[in-house]
């Protein structure tokens, strides 16, 4: 009889440790625990720690409360001006609400997903390419909002929404490269034309300035030189203008004691008081003056 009862004893000890074992859960601190016995939620949400169930009577989902990180796959859309793109995204979320997160939506992170895709494809059908490629904190924000609202009657909240990449067609490539440099070289030649104006207002003050000192454009002559000069040539060909040389004859001042003896004219000797001025015909009828020399006659010619 007494062994009876210990064998009794002893299977009792192994049941109720198969039950312990069969009941015993451990939640992470990162989790937290949804209980449901026969179907209805029992109590409240089990904290991180060691926690025991009824075996085969309750059944306990863990919701992990971090961050996911969730990709969006790539999708095929049209954009309001009419250009076709392939867009992805990525979606970082979390659950705030365990309870909601199982009894509300069948399965969050696919009802996550499939709304992610459904809200890309909307607000790239609403968005212009150029707001695309270059507003693109807009466009998260606008998905970030159009997430959140259907997100938290499921127990989750969107944290952040990012587009990763934008794909165009290469027509649409080229066609913004050919822009770009249209751009680019409309840029160049205003700059250029700015930088000739702002040129030619130098140099006109230079001019200015060389017209009240004729020296000063000598000087710049010379600087040209040396310039030249410097490419260590052979030789050296330096046009000059005429309009230079007679800018600097008439800017040159004439000297002291000078007459016309420099201009090449022979100087004349004053008349006489009473005599008439040479080259002039005589008064009261006088037989003009004949010069020193008289050509001699043909025969004299002749015989010399």
């Amino acid at each position: 009889m007494a062994g009876e009862l210990l064998i009794m004893l002893a299977l009792m000890g192994v049941a109720g440790l198969v039950f312990l074992v069969a009941g015993a859960r451990v939640v992470r601190q990162y989790e937290r625990g949804v209980v449901l016995r026969f179907g209805r939620l029992r109590g409240q949400v089990r904290g991180p720690g060691f926690t025991m169930i009824v075996p085969g009577v309750d059944r306990m989902h863990k919701v992990n409360l971090q961050i996911v990180t969730l990709p969006v796959p790539a999708q095929d859309g049209i954009t309001r001006d009419n250009v076709t793109v392939r867009v992805d995204a990525v979606i970082y979320f979390k659950v705030v609400d365990p309870v909601d997160a199982i009894i509300r939506v069948e399965d969050y992170r696919f009802a996550v997903s499939q709304m992610a895709q459904t809200s890309l494809r909307s607000i790239l059908g609403k968005s212009n390419l150029d707001e695309l490629l270059c507003n693109r904190e807009k466009l998260n924000q606008g998905l970030e909002l159009m997430m959140d609202s259907p997100a938290v009657e499921w127990g989750v909240t969107i944290d952040r929404v990012e587009i990763k990449d934008v794909s165009l067609p290469e027509t649409m490539k080229r066609s913004m490269a050919r822009q770009a440099e249209a751009d680019r070289e409309r840029r160049a030649r205003i700059i250029n034309a700015d930088a000739e104006l702002q040129a030619s207002k130098k140099l006109a003050e230079a001019a200015a300035v060389m017209s009240d000192q004729p020296a000063a454009l000598q000087l710049r002559l010379l600087q040209t030189v040396v310039a030249v000069a410097a490419e260590k040539n052979s030789t050296l060909v330096l046009p000059f203008p005429v309009e230079l040389l007679r800018f600097l004859e008439r800017a040159t001042p004439p000297q002291a004691g000078t007459d016309r003896t420099s201009a090449g004219q022979t100087p004349r000797s004053a008349p006489a008081p009473g005599e008439p001025p040479s080259g002039s015909p005589a008064t009261n009828g006088a037989a003009p003056a004949l010069p020193d020399t008289v050509p001699a006659p043909a025969a004299d010619r002749r015989a010399a």
